[in-house]
């Protein structure tokens, strides 16, 4: 950074405040307050690739990133209206993560997994961030893989899984107000057809079903979020995920996930826990608090949705708000 450049922990030039004030409002009015030992707010979002940044107020084109500094206190103050929240597109370069870090103050953490490299992992990381004074870790922390016993098993390979996840879903364990939430955070492939994604879908829904019965045992909760690339009811993929009791927030059926396009939205993002006999197997109370976060209704209205899904993303923020049981 060369030397009088603008830092992300700047104030605000004064012709930026208005797009900025506009975001604060629509949050107020669209995300519920955080209540100490009330509830808890989990939100999952896609940023796309959360990578690199240009260090300037406004990025211009021919700049190495369009991703700017104003984009990342955009960035932060969404995500600073919940307590957890899973990253999809973190990228090997994570200079925009640490800038983000930054902004949300030494009250925030983070946990992130190495690249996945190879063709289909694409260099992207899966992350939590969480504000501990809300959160913290209670000291589970892992990626999923399939065992080769799992892998070789007849019901895995018709789904033809020949190979591990695409992007290896990352499980980390919270601790809130006496509570234990495990937050399973992933990425699933896209391929070149939708029937590609099948294989993992269900092989991740039958991972998640056996560790869901185990962690209920302790009184824990399992949940489910991120980019499933699954759209919605009755979509071959979407009855692949929830076959196993898998059931996404009721709240967010319909509501867009993504940018606008000519062809409509897509439903790719997810927020799911288990259900048996109707019931949630979760000790955490959920009534109905969740949506989604359409950031373009706020600011930058006029960009191009290209240039836009660059600085922000292409994808919404989606949340659940969970309510904590009385102690004792």
């Amino acid at each position: 950074m060369s030397p009088g450049a603008p830092q992300v922990t700047n104030p605000l030039p004064q012709q930026l405040r208005p797009d900025f004030e506009r975001l604060t409002d629509g949050l107020d009015q669209r995300i519920p307050s955080r209540r100490r030992g009330r509830n808890i707010l989990v939100a999952t979002w896609n940023l796309r690739e959360f990578g690199d940044l240009t260090e300037k107020w406004r990025s211009r084109k021919g700049d190495k990133a369009l991703r700017d500094l104003f984009s990342l206190r955009l960035i932060a103050e969404v995500v600073s209206r919940f307590d957890v929240v899973a990253l999809q597109e973190a990228q090997a370069n994570i200079k925009s993560l640490r800038h983000l870090i930054k902004v949300l103050g030494p009250a925030w953490g983070f946990l992130l997994i190495d690249e996945n490299r190879g063709e289909e992992g694409q260099g992207e990381r899966l992350a939590f961030l969480y504000d501990t004074r809300r959160a913290k870790p209670s000291g589970l922390a892992c990626e999923l893989v399939l065992p080769p016993r799992v892998r070789g098993q007849r019901a895995v390979r018709n789904d033809a899984l020949e190979r591990q996840f695409a992007r290896t879903p990352y499980a980390v364990s919270f601790l809130s107000s006496g509570q234990t939430f495990i937050l399973v955070t992933l990425h699933v492939i896209y391929g070149k057809r939708a029937s590609e994604r099948t294989g993992e879908l269900r092989a991740i829904a039958r991972w998640l079903r056996r560790w869901a019965d185990q962690a209920s045992d302790f009184n824990q909760n399992l949940i489910a979020l991120g980019d499933f690339n699954i759209d919605r009811q009755g979509d071959p993929n979407y009855e692949a995920f929830t076959g196993e009791g898998l059931s996404p927030a009721p709240e967010h059926a319909g509501l867009p996930r993504t940018l606008p396009t000519l062809r409509g939205g897509k439903f790719y993002d997810q927020v799911a826990w288990f259900t048996q006999g109707g019931r949630r197997k979760l000790t955490l109370g959920y009534e109905g608090s969740g949506g989604n976060f359409e950031f373009d209704r706020y600011v930058l209205r006029r960009m191009e949705r290209v240039p836009l899904s660059y600085r922000i993303s292409d994808h919404y923020p989606l949340w659940v708000g969970f309510l904590m049981p009385p102690p004792g």
